[in-house]
């Protein structure tokens, strides 16, 4: 028993350090298929679940050049970025320079993907899965804009004399704008400069008439020189050769004449001679001077014109930005007023609608009145004596109200006797005065009421009898 427990043990002893060294090889194939070294002219960009950074960022991938790293399965994979320069011509024209003057500037640009740590980020970010072709294209939109930018902010003197300048300028922008994109500008060559109102070519005629000019003052100037310094060296020659002669033997006086004699002949032809040369020499130093002031003054013409052109340009620019600044300004004007119009009805349409609710509800609380008080009274009829009723102690007091200011301090009646009907003059002076009082009478019969007989006693009693059978049909007709 104790043999096969043994044997047991051993048995599986040996299967579990079969399948240690079966994990340990599968391991070590694993390392060995995904442990990727990156070549020299590439960069390689492993993406997936990436490790965080040191200060606790996370990364969407990991850049590496020149060197190797394992790459995990399942979680992550890898690809390449290819380094292989990328020359792209940029044939810009028509490119609008500080002084407003078109020029055409062609040129060839060298770019690639950088293999500096933060940029190789951004290629990875923006350039992975693109072909270099589609780069080309991507990073030559970038140039043209940012060559246009730096042409735009200097003048063509600038740009013609000054080229490393320039190149410095395009350099900055365009590289500034390329590592972005994860890219770095290798090399910049500019293969011509050229515009179309020649002012570029005159430029250059200006500088080589100058040159040729200044050549010429030169060359004059040295000729004179040596004119000078032969002339001075022919005086110390004649004066030496005086001094000796004048030393020498006294005797020889007809010798002396004759030599003073043959160089005094000498000395004419030489003055002739010297007058011949000066003059060609001032001959010679006007042409150049005329020569000169002509290219000096077609200079000018050509500066002149340009200045013109410029001054044209800035005072069309500035009557076109003054017209759209009129035509955005009556856009706004007219844009205020509509609102304020739409405004301002609001407020009526508002207003107004207002007004017609409350006058609705009034009408429809006094209609609600008038129906509860039609229903209280029993009839219409009885309900508009209910109402003329309430009202009567007002009507009354306006009634009375209208004669109250009348002053009578004193009334003088004079009776001649009874009048015809038998009645007196004062009997009918103060028949017509109560008449002009407030009918009382038939303002009580319009409420339907009766005045007391001690106020209106005909009234109380023609009330008491029975109308007759036409009193009715009578009493409408005399209404």
């Amino acid at each position: 028993m104790n043999n096969l427990l043994a044997g047991i043990g051993e048995t599986i002893g040996i299967i579990l350090g079969i399948v240690v060294v079966l994990v340990l090889v599968m391991m070590l194939l694993v390392v060995l298929v995904r442990y990727k070294k990156c070549p020299s002219d590439k960069i390689m960009v492993i993406y997936g679940k990436i490790s965080a950074n040191k200060d606790g960022t996370y990364r969407s991938a990991k850049c590496i050049h020149g060197g190797a790293a394992l790459v995990l399965p399942f979680i992550q994979s890898y690809t390449y970025l290819d380094l292989t320069p990328l020359s792209i011509s940029v044939d810009l024209k028509n490119a609008l320079s500080k002084q407003n003057i078109r020029i055409d500037v062609p040129s060839i640009f060298t770019v690639g993907i950088s293999t500096d740590p933060a940029i190789m980020q951004n290629a990875a970010e923006r350039l992975l899965g693109l072909q270099l072709k589609q780069i080309s294209e991507l990073a030559k939109d970038v140039i043209f804009g940012q060559l246009r930018l730096v042409i735009a902010t200097m003048e063509i003197e600038e740009i013609n004399t000054d080229r490393d300048k320039f190149l410095e300028a395009i350099s900055r922008n365009v590289e500034g704008e390329l590592k972005k994109l994860g890219l770095k500008l290798i090399n910049v060559n500019m293969t011509d400069i050229s515009d179309e109102s020649g002012y570029i070519v005159a430029l250059g005629k200006e500088a080589a008439a100058k040159a040729i000019n200044d050549a010429k003052i030169s060359v004059a100037e040295e000729n004179k020189k040596g004119a000078i310094g032969e002339a001075n060296a022919q005086m110390q020659q004649r004066i030496n050769v005086a001094e000796a002669e004048s030393r020498a033997i006294a005797g020889e006086n007809k010798a002396k004449a004759e030599i003073a004699q043959s160089k005094a002949l000498l000395r004419q032809k030489e003055a002739e001679a010297m007058k011949v040369a000066v003059t060609a020499e001032n001959v010679q130093a006007a042409k150049a001077k005329e020569e000169s002031y002509a290219a000096e003054k077609e200079a000018e013409i050509a500066r002149a014109t340009r200045e013109k052109a410029t001054k044209e340009a800035d005072i069309i620019v500035a009557s076109e930005i003054e017209k759209r600044k009129i035509e955005i300004e009556a856009d706004a004007e007219a844009e205020n007023i509509r609102r304020r119009a739409k405004g301002e009805a609001d407020a009526i349409f508002a207003k107004m609608e207002a007004e017609a609710r409350g006058m609705y509800e009034a009408l429809s609380k006094q209609a609600e009145g008038m129906d509860k008080l039609v229903k209280a009274a029993g009839t219409a009829d009885e309900a508009v004596r209910l109402m003329i009723a309430d009202k009567l102690e007002e009507l009354v007091s306006t009634q009375v109200e209208a004669i109250k200011n009348l002053k009578i301090d004193k009334i003088t009646v004079w009776d001649g006797g009874q009048s015809a009907d038998g009645k007196t003059t004062t009997a009918n002076f103060l028949s017509g005065m109560l008449k002009s009082l407030p009918p009382l009478d038939d303002l009580y019969s319009m409420a339907g009421l009766k005045m007391p007989k001690l106020v209106a006693p005909e009234s109380a009693e023609k009330a008491e009898k029975p109308a007759p059978a036409e009193a009715p049909k009578k009493q409408k007709k005399d209404s």
